[in-house]
């Protein structure tokens, strides 16, 4: 069974950073694609950003220049370095395997303003 674990939300003031963290256990990740998306109260989950098993990236146009998506195949991980972050950014941030239909339990990020 392919599991997906977030880490590294937190609560950050407007223009800071903070770095998340997918792991994904128990399937072949070299092959995945992985996403983020995220969702805030009473919005529906929006799309973030996607890396594809040969690094390729895509990006939502709200985090475009700010937010940055890599792999590290070695660690079964995927990170989201989040710059420049606005109190828009506050939400819920999930990470997703679109080939095993499997997404993680999603970790809180607060921006103050």
């Amino acid at each position: 069974q392919v599991q997906l674990v977030e880490s590294g939300g937190g609560l950050v003031q407007a223009g800071g950073s903070l770095r998340l963290s997918c792991v994904v256990v128990g399937s072949d990740f070299s092959i995945m694609s992985i996403d983020w998306y995220r969702q805030a109260p009473g919005k529906q989950r929006e799309f973030v950003a996607t890396v594809r098993r040969g690094g390729t990236t895509r990006y939502a146009d709200s985090v475009k220049g700010r937010f940055t998506i890599s792999r590290d195949n070695a660690k079964n991980t995927v990170y989201l370095q989040m710059n420049s972050l606005k109190p828009e950014d506050t939400a819920v941030y999930y990470c997703d395997a679109p080939l095993v239909s499997a997404w993680g339990q999603g970790t809180q990020v607060t921006v103050s303003s």
